[in-house]
């Protein structure tokens, strides 16, 4: 089949938006420079791998992540079934054993027909056609510097950070804890419980740790949604307690009473061979690392498989450059999509990659593009994009700050409540979406 959709980048975002338009008839040229070039944080070439964590946030019902995901998955999003397939114990959140998601992901993609992939690197954007791009936010430098040229600024850019993993086999149980938040979803994480003396003496080693520098970077411009953990300790001592080391929702087996302050650790896949300090991003020298991390009890002898790191994160001003439809505003052909596009998570990714790809065959069949309900996750999600702050513009991750509030249920006190009346709504909504696109409506 002739090409008729180009989808550039072979992340979350591009591999959906691939997937979408390809099981609507449409051919598609998948081209993804891995392992052709690389990027400073993937280490293979397999679609989808996920660099930042394993987890796709909470899938507890009546939270803005969960609604967002129930969404793609009555959306048919190919992310959501793989994911689903190969997830891990992890409270009520939905975490996958990423080796095996990036697997799946990249099987699925090359066994559909009319999807060609292609591994080289894209230095310009296409002149054009029509285009999904959804390159990441680790861009490389040349196609970065072409959609800086395209859009007449220069690509805005933070610094991302990852968190480290350390070996199972190496932590102290005896001095560990199973259990979640609260209770719910079992026993899924490990925690480390710290008394006050503990958590200070912790606190004073991390604010004095020394940091790697940054090298070809310019200023630390990091993104608050994913600060690394030291400059969030810089902010006050007990900033991280209402943080990553919150302690509320646990209790201390050895007190019977909530601990001062903990330290979660995720499963990274089925073989329970790895944990993942959650909310531990940072940007530490390795050696120094090592050396504050292991002040956590428990993990005295740890041995880490990954140091936390940093890396650009780049992203476009999409407020100023693009449609809710995701369309630029001076090319409709050129469809942006992902991280790149100003949006913060992986199920964000996830979810601009699949209106991407339903608006690229779309225009590939000569029918006008879409936007979901402002109601829903989705169309939320993508009104911020189009219509956010342009002076100020972050990305965004999905929350009911973002969703449009009709105010049918401001007589309810319950919070809780609400927020489930707001998802039952929001659902309603993207179901009628749905039928009005499967009868050919271009509903908007």
């Amino acid at each position: 089949m002739e090409t008729r959709v180009t989808v550039i980048g072979g992340g979350l975002a591009g591999a959906e938006a691939a997937w979408q338009a390809a099981r609507r008839g449409i051919a598609v040229r998948l081209v993804e420079m891995r392992p052709e070039v690389m990027t400073p944080a993937h280490s293979t070439g397999r679609l989808g791998e996920l660099v930042c964590s394993n987890s796709l946030k909470s899938d507890a019902p009546g939270t803005a992540p969960h609604l967002l995901k129930e969404e793609l998955r009555r959306l048919d999003s190919l992310l959501l079934r793989v994911a689903d397939e190969v997830r891990i114990p992890a409270g009520h959140a939905l975490a996958v054993d990423r080796e095996a998601f990036s697997l799946r992901l990249t099987e699925e993609i090359t066994a559909t027909g009319n999807i060609e992939l292609v591994r080289e690197e894209v230095r310009e954007l296409p002149g054009d056609g029509i285009v999904v791009v959804a390159s990441g936010p680790l861009t490389s430098d040349p196609l970065a510097e072409s959609i800086a040229r395209f859009a007449g600024s220069r690509n805005l850019c933070f610094y991302d950070a990852i968190s480290p993993i350390v070996d199972a086999a190496t932590l102290d149980r005896a001095r560990l804890s199973a259990a979640s938040r609260y209770g719910k979803g079992g026993e899924d994480y490990l925690n480390a419980f710290l008394s006050r003396e503990e958590y200070l003496g912790f606190y004073e080693a991390l604010v004095g740790a020394v940091s790697a520098p940054l090298r070809s970077f310019e200023e630390a411009c990091f993104f608050e949604g994913c600060l690394p953990i030291e400059e969030l300790a810089r902010r006050g001592v007990d900033t991280l307690r209402y943080g990553p080391m919150k302690p509320v929702g646990l209790v201390d087996p050895r007190t019977g009473r909530r601990p001062y302050a903990a330290v979660q650790m995720r499963l990274e896949n089925l073989m329970a061979d790895s944990y993942n300090l959650v909310g531990f991003q940072n940007h530490l020298k390795f050696p120094e690392q090592r050396r504050v991390f292991r002040m956590i009890p428990g993990l005295e002898r740890a041995e880490f498989l990954r140091f936390g790191q940093i890396h650009r994160n780049s992203y476009i001003n999409a407020p100023r450059l693009l449609h809710p439809t995701l369309q630029s505003k001076e090319r409709p052909g050129l469809i942006f999509a992902g991280q790149l596009c100003g949006v913060e998570g992986y199920i964000e990714s996830i979810a601009t990659g699949l209106l991407a790809g339903i608006n690229a065959a779309r225009l590939a069949r000569g029918l006008g593009c879409v936007t979901p309900p402002p109601a829903t996750a989705c169309g939320s999600l993508v009104r911020y994009l189009a219509f956010g702050d342009g002076e100020r513009f972050q990305p965004a991750n999905i929350t009911f700050g973002l969703l449009r509030d009709s105010g049918a249920d401001s007589d309810i006190r319950d919070r809780k409540e609400r927020r489930l009346r707001q998802v039952e709504r929001a659902l309603a909504g993207m179901d009628r979406w749905i039928t009005a696109l499967s009868d050919g409506a271009a509903a908007n």
